[in-house]
């Protein structure tokens, strides 16, 4: 199975493209998508969406995980959020893929094994599970993140810890 897995934001989208057994993972892609703060609102989702459709293009996945709505003290961020995040599954609707979510607690849970983990942790996590060379910059690694516990999610022997919930 193969998985895009997104940490979606206006400014900063982490995405990750995964594959394989959820117990050995094999990374085919991680990034950020940077959108500079001087771009209007409407043109970061805007782009958000397109570089997401390449990314689909190119790897094609067979389901996209992103992470689920959380709590926010802001309403403009919440509101912002929630943008970035509809840009990520209009991506997805235009590519006829299932999307499946996940909370930021189960996410930390899956990975770290302590749902209040911080994201050094979580960091530091995925570039141990994963055997990276470095350390993922915040954004990519929850994304990688996201991606481990879709795929785990998927293994009937692990199902049961994380809730799969489909978008």
């Amino acid at each position: 199975m193969r998985i895009l897995s997104i940490d979606p934001a206006v400014r900063n989208t982490g995405y990750a493209v995964l594959e394989g057994d959820p117990r050995k993972p094999t990374v085919l892609a991680f990034d950020v998508i940077s959108i500079p703060k001087a771009i209007a609102q409407s043109a970061a989702l805007s782009a958000i969406r397109t570089h997401l459709v390449n990314i689909i293009t190119k790897f094609q996945p067979d389901e996209i995980a992103v992470e689920g709505i959380i709590y926010v003290q802001s309403h403009q961020t919440a509101i912002s959020m929630g943008a970035a995040r509809a840009a990520a599954l209009i991506a997805a609707a235009d590519h006829g893929l299932k999307v499946y979510e996940y909370s930021p607690k189960k996410v930390k849970m899956a990975v770290v094994g302590n749902g209040n983990a911080d994201k050094k942790q979580v960091a530091f996590m995925v570039r141990a599970i994963l055997g990276l060379s470095e350390t993922p910059p915040a954004d990519a690694a929850d994304a990688l993140a996201i991606g481990m516990a879709h795929l785990q999610a998927s293994d009937p022997l692990k199902a049961k810890l994380l809730e799969r919930r489909l978008v």
